[in-house]
């Protein structure tokens, strides 16, 4: 990337398209507009445009920064029988992993995340694999008394992916009353608190867990709310249409009113 960029006037705003980014050339990222100034410092995640050869890349820049050279070419292949790994990196924790994914929406996790189940359920990594893994564990666990959902890539990009507010209250339902409840509480954005939800705190005073979707035409929110009683409620709402976008304050109206037991 440049090591510098220009800084523009006025509000922060979609600072993302004022960048002007080119892609184009997979070895460096070029910026041709600015970056408003009032916006402060800004992280982006960006997907590499070449995924064919990220690893080869990464693993090769990786090397170069620890000190290491490299007199030939970074390749793929099988490693010789008897050889030892010079070193070995595990994932963490599902807990963790799942945390970073709806703390701050991850869609790139979450299609990770979704290969990953196909891979050690049906020990085939593809979207294939992944649907059929998950509609067995829908059939299983959450019943067919709900339409079950249509999974498609497992990012929360997609426009052929669906399901319906009663069928995930009713996964919600079936998740509170699991043994990792506590882990998949804690890791939705906590409304004033933290992650995508850091900003949306609730009039009332209230409390609430949840995860928002959005996508254009389409928008939701879903989780769990704090009842001033005590009591908790799983809360569920979609909208689709043009105008799905104009639904957010209806949405935070309804965490409010549900918040207050009414």
């Amino acid at each position: 990337m440049p090591s510098t960029v220009a800084l523009a006037p006025g509000e922060c705003g979609d600072w993302r398209a004022a960048l002007r980014p080119d892609f184009s050339d997979v070895n460096r990222i070029r910026f041709n507009g600015g970056f408003p100034a009032a916006c402060g410092e800004k992280s982006w995640a960006v997907a590499y445009g070449d995924p064919r050869t990220y690893s080869l890349r990464a693993l090769g820049g990786m090397w170069a920064e620890m000190g290491g050279r490299v007199g030939g070419q970074m390749r793929e292949g099988r490693v010789p029988a008897g050889l030892k790994p010079a070193f070995e990196f595990g994932s963490p924790p599902l807990a963790e992993v799942i945390r970073d994914i709806n703390k701050y929406s991850n869609n790139v996790m979450a299609q990770q995340l979704f290969l990953t189940i196909g891979l050690t359920q049906k020990n085939r990594g593809t979207f294939e694999a992944s649907r059929s893994a998950l509609g067995q564990w829908w059939r299983e666990r959450i019943g067919t008394g709900e339409a079950p959902p249509v999974f498609d890539n497992g990012s929360g990009l997609s426009r052929d992916e669906r399901i319906s507010a009663a069928a995930l209250g009713k996964m919600l339902q079936v998740a509170w009353r699991s043994p990792v409840m506590p882990e998949l509480m804690s890791s939705l954005p906590a409304t004033g608190v933290d992650g995508t939800l850091k900003k949306r705190a609730l009039r009332s005073g209230g409390a609430a867990h949840l995860k928002t979707g959005t996508l254009r035409d389409a928008s939701g929110v879903a989780g769990y709310v704090h009842g001033a009683s005590g009591r908790r409620y799983v809360l569920v709402a979609i909208a689709n249409g043009e105008n799905a976008g104009a639904a957010r304050a209806a949405f935070d109206a309804l965490v409010d009113w549900a918040s207050q037991d009414n």
